[in-house]
């Protein structure tokens, strides 16, 4: 059995308005050093298999066919094996 855990931001060429607003917050409570904040969504799937391979195909379809808007987001996928 595998854990995907998928990581999906905005594409650095589309303005994040909800990562803006919490730059600005931060900024105001003092903290003038940090430089850029992007927001995005964090999502974790149990799929059953032997093959990380297979896996790996799986969660990618899983993404472009629905979880990720390719116009405007990208993804990273971080796939761990778990024991039952």
């Amino acid at each position: 059995m595998f854990k995907a855990i998928i990581t999906i931001t905005f594409k650095k060429s589309i303005l994040d308005p909800q990562g803006n607003a919490v730059h600005k917050a931060l900024k105001s409570l003092g903290y003038e050093d940090v430089e850029d904040v992007r927001m995005g969504k964090h999502v974790e799937i149990l799929l059953r298999g032997d093959e990380p391979q297979e896996a790996e195909t799986k969660i990618k379809e899983m993404c472009s066919n629905l979880l990720v808007n390719p116009v405007i987001e990208e993804y990273q996928v971080e796939l761990v094996e778990v024991e039952v």
